[in-house]
């Protein structure tokens, strides 16, 4: 692993020399939404210079234990930045919940009727599903959760396609490597993928909060970057954007 962190060090180009800069681990659901973010920031701060690694929260968590250089980790779920913080790999006092994520069925095909809800996975021309791999992935365990509860996880069992995260799920279905998946819905509405397929969202009684939270990890301790950016994510501006991007606001969660 110290390997690997060595190389990453060189792609990011980190060099302490310049103070000006933040490094951030964000989950793959984040990606079109810290686009805009991240514009929005270095435009009040020019001198700053964001570097960004997205993957999903469960391997991003395994490599801040394992050093990696992140200063600041935007989570899709509470989990792992309060494990983070009980390892004392966090700091305690930065961790906030900044959004609550919903999921959604879709596909690129006109022809299935998302109407029926989680039931249309049992159609016999439906052979692959793609979700985001639970073992690691929040959103794949919502999946998870949400097939469980409607008594389909077992019967779709041999259909699945599981992806690294998330955005490599969406990924699956756009490619056609699955015929329909179970994904962000800040994916969905994305500019990039307006107008494609059709996509039927996923009622939140089906699975537990997606709570999504962030952290200053320890070594953003020294950064005061770390705090103002987190400062900034919770501002009603960047609230907002979040909204847009199909989040639910921490305020409105049930």
């Amino acid at each position: 692993m110290r390997v690997i962190w060595l190389i990453m060090l060189c792609l990011l180009g980190i060099a302490r020399a310049n103070a000006d800069t933040l490094y951030i681990a964000a989950a793959s659901n984040l990606v079109y939404c810290l686009e805009v973010l991240n514009k929005q920031f270095t435009q009040q701060n020019p001198q700053l210079n964001l570097k960004l690694v997205t993957g999903s929260s469960g391997n991003l968590f395994s490599q801040i234990q394992q050093d990696a250089p992140f200063e600041v980790f935007l989570s899709a779920d509470v989990l792992h930045p309060q494990q983070l913080v009980q390892q004392q790999q966090a700091d305690a006092n930065s961790l906030a919940i900044y959004s609550k994520g919903q999921i959604a069925l879709w596909t690129n095909n006109p022809n299935l009727d998302l109407k029926r809800g989680l039931s249309v996975l049992l159609q016999p021309n439906i052979k692959r599903i793609a979700i985001a791999n639970p073992q690691h992935a929040p959103y794949g365990q919502a999946a998870q959760a949400a097939l469980q509860k409607q008594q389909l996880w077992q019967p779709i069992q041999s259909k699945l396609v599981l992806g690294e995260n998330i955005a490599q799920t969406l990924q699956f279905v756009q490619t056609r490597n699955a015929q329909v998946g179970i994904v962000a819905m800040s994916l969905l509405r994305a500019p990039p993928l307006a107008g494609q397929g059709q996509y039927w969202l996923i009622p939140q009684h089906l699975y537990p909060p997606l709570e999504q939270a962030m952290v200053v990890t320890k070594r953003g301790q020294a950064n005061p970057w770390a705090y103002r950016y987190l400062q900034f994510l919770q501002s009603p501006s960047a609230q907002a954007i979040f909204s847009d991007y199909g989040f639910l606001l921490p305020a409105k969660s049930t």
